[in-house]
């Protein structure tokens, strides 16, 4: 099909979640302690990847600590922090990880152009250094499982070894929830649309919405 075909429409629907919000009621007494803990952090409620987590409340406790620390104390730039985020959510398709952290990053100072960049799957133009870095060594990381050395090297000058172990934390942890919600089917936030189209770009959501505009 040349690029002059008008591209045809098709319907699609979406799944429903596996793993929604389990009402106070059925929650066992570890669940609900989990539950208020999270909820008199600074998250504030239960919400998104902590639903189906919340099915193993041990394992729930201890990741909401991972994650506020990415969340709220790590030291890298929030522009940074978030853009690791996204490349995570796109690298899996992850809709509602995409659909939070978008806001955050465009907040954070990251530009609407290179999300888009990243939310199409192709490598951004015109980003700042630390960006550059960033991208690449992410990039290299998911292609390859590995980085060389060339890029190793450019990432601890920019970011030092501390800030390289928190860029891996940040794609493992979001990997991890990408993961745990793609299996369970985790739901938007009520009346988002997917944010993100399926890769490799050969359909368009005709309601596609990355940029949350």
């Amino acid at each position: 099909m040349s690029d002059k075909t008008p591209p045809s429409e098709m319907r699609y629907a979406v799944l429903p979640n596996r793993m929604p919000a389990i009402p106070v009621e059925k929650m066992t007494e570890a669940q609900k302690a989990v539950a208020a803990e999270i909820a008199a952090g600074p998250r504030g409620k239960v919400e998104g990847p902590y639903w189906p987590i919340l099915r193993s409340p041990g394992f729930a406790r201890s990741v909401q600590k991972v994650g506020a620390y990415y969340r709220y104390e790590c030291p890298l730039d929030r522009r940074i922090n978030e853009m690791a985020a996204l490349i995570a959510a796109r690298s899996w398709s992850q809709q509602f990880e995409w659909d939070v952290h978008i806001l955050q990053a465009l907040q954070a100072g990251l530009k609407s152009e290179v999300a888009q960049a990243i939310a199409e799957g192709r490598r951004p133009d015109h980003m700042a250094q630390d960006e550059t870095v960033l991208y690449d060594f992410c990039a290299e990381l998911l292609a390859t499982r590995g980085v060389s050395d060339a890029t190793y090297a450019k990432t601890v000058a920019q970011f030092s070894e501390s800030g390289v172990i928190d860029i891996l934390g940040i794609l493992g942890y979001y990997t991890m929830l990408a993961m745990i919600m793609n299996v369970s089917r985790t739901s938007l936030l009520d009346g988002h649309r997917l944010p993100l189209d399926p890769l490799p770009l050969r359909l368009r959501s005709l309601e596609s919405n990355p940029l949350r505009e």
